[in-house]
């Protein structure tokens, strides 16, 4: 009996790490307020997933230098089931850290955040895998 128990946790285990490595990769941001985008490396921080501000681009496409590179922008991510994870969520343009709910789809990141106890949202609009 304890073997069984112990096969099935491990299966869950294996199940829920499967769905987290959904999210790990790259991501292109949509662009921010002022029309800037990003590439976001996910990658697996302890239990959780957490992304890193890779790149920075300018509204024109140009690559452009930004004191947030090298930040991590989501942390404490955890996948929830039916490609949506929840977790925290860092916006550079708006200088504020959101509660994060992101929906996978394919290729595509549907990004959103609130803060205030869900009293002000904001959408982060859809974020595109890169390779």
């Amino acid at each position: 009996m304890k073997h069984l128990i112990l096969a099935a946790a491990a299966s869950l285990a294996m199940t829920g790490m499967a769905r987290a490595d959904d999210l790990i990769g790259n991501w292109r941001t949509a662009p921010d307020d002022n029309g800037n985008t990003g590439i976001i490396q996910v990658q697996q921080c302890g239990a959780a997933l957490c992304g890193t501000l890779i790149e920075a681009f300018d509204a024109s496409g140009a690559t452009m230098t930004s004191e947030n590179v090298g930040r991590q922008i989501i942390w404490d991510t955890m996948p929830e089931g039916g490609g949506e994870y929840r977790g925290r969520l860092y916006s550079p343009d708006r200088d504020r850290t959101y509660r994060s709910r992101l929906q996978l789809s394919g290729d595509q990141l549907v990004v959103s955040g609130c803060v205030m106890g869900g009293a002000v949202c904001r959408e982060g609009g859809r974020w595109q895998r890169v390779n």
